[in-house]
C-alpha cells in the first residue's frame, strides 16, 4: 500500500478533549428544557453538531412535529453559545505525540487532513490557538509551510459523519484520486463509519479520546491504537511508503 494522505479527526483525536464538548452539547440541551442522558450524546460524538441537535428532538417530539425546526434553532444557538465560549476562554492542547506524528508524516511525503463536525468559526479558533492554521489558504488548503494540508468542517460538506463527504472533500482539494491510498483515524464510531463509507484503505481508531476501546471495537475497523504514537510503526509495518 502506498499512503498518500492521512486524515484525522480533531476533537479528541489530534486535539485535548476530555469530555469538554459533551459538557456543552448537555449544557444547551439542559438551557433548552431538553435532558439527555450522557451516552446518548457520546454516540453522536463527531457528528455535525446541527445534525446532532435535530436528531435529538426528533426522537423527543416524534417525526413531523411542527416544532422541531424551531426547537433545533434555538438549541443549536445555545450550544454554539456556549462552544465558542469555552474555546476563547479556556487553552487548546494537542493530544500528545500529534504534532511529532505530523511532522514524520511530512519526512515520508504524507499529506495531513484535518476534519471535524465543528462548524467554521469554532474550527478555526482551535486552529488558530494551535498556529496549524499558518500557511493555509483562504480555501484551507497550504501554501507553502504548514504542519497539515487541508482543513475540512462540516460547514464545507452537505452531509458530515458519518457520511464519507469530509473525507472526500479534503481528497479533492488536495487533487488525490484513490482513497485506497488514504488513512483515515479517530475517536469516534462515526469516524470509523465515515472512513468505511469512504472506502479508505486503512480506517483506524485511536483509544485515548472519547471512546474506549470496548467502545469502539464493536465498529468495523482496520485497528484501534492506544494513541498517536503507534502510528507511525503501525505505517511502516502494514504499508511500503513511497516517498
Amino acid at each position: 500500500m502506498t499512503i498518500d494522505l492521512v486524515v484525522f479527526d480533531m476533537a479528541g483525536t489530534t486535539v485535548h478533549d476530555k469530555n469538554e464538548v459533551q459538557s456543552c452539547f448537555e449544557a444547551a440541551l439542559v438551557k433548552s428544557g431538553l435532558e439527555i442522558p450522557a451516552e446518548r450524546i457520546l454516540a453522536l460524538q463527531g457528528w455535525s453538531k446541527r445534525r446532532v441537535f435535530q436528531l435529538l428532538w426528533t426522537e423527543h417530539l416524534g417525526q413531523g412535529h411542527p416544532e422541531i425546526e424551531k426547537k433545533v434553532d434555538e438549541t443549536y444557538a445555545l450550544f454554539r453559545e456556549v462552544l465558542e465560549n469555552h474555546y476563547k476562554t479556556h487553552p487548546v492542547i494537542p493530544q500528545p505525540f500529534a504534532e511529532d506524528l505530523f511532522k514524520n508524516l511530512k519526512q515520508k511525503g504524507i499529506k495531513i487532513g484535518l476534519t471535524t463536525g465543528f462548524y467554521r468559526e469554532v474550527t478555526d479558533l482551535i486552529l488558530q490557538q494551535l498556529n496549524w492554521d499558518k500557511g493555509l489558504n483562504s480555501d484551507y488548503i497550504a501554501e507553502g509551510e504548514s504542519i497539515i494540508d487541508v482543513s475540512v468542517c462540516s460547514d464545507d460538506v452537505k452531509n458530515g459523519r458519518p457520511a464519507p463527504d469530509m473525507i472526500q472533500l479534503a481528497m479533492e482539494k488536495l487533487d488525490l484520486k484513490d482513497p485506497k491510498r488514504v488513512i483515515n483515524i479517530g475517536d469516534t464510531p462515526s469516524d470509523l463509519q465515515s472512513g468505511k463509507a469512504a472506502d479508505v484503505g486503512i480506517s483506524l481508531g485511536v483509544v485515548n479520546g472519547t471512546h474506549s476501546r470496548d467502545q469502539l471495537m464493536v465498529f468495523e475497523n482496520d485497528g484501534l491504537l492506544r494513541d498517536l504514537s503507534e502510528l507511525t510503526d503501525y505505517i511502516d509495518t502494514q504499508a511500503s511508503i513511497v516517498v
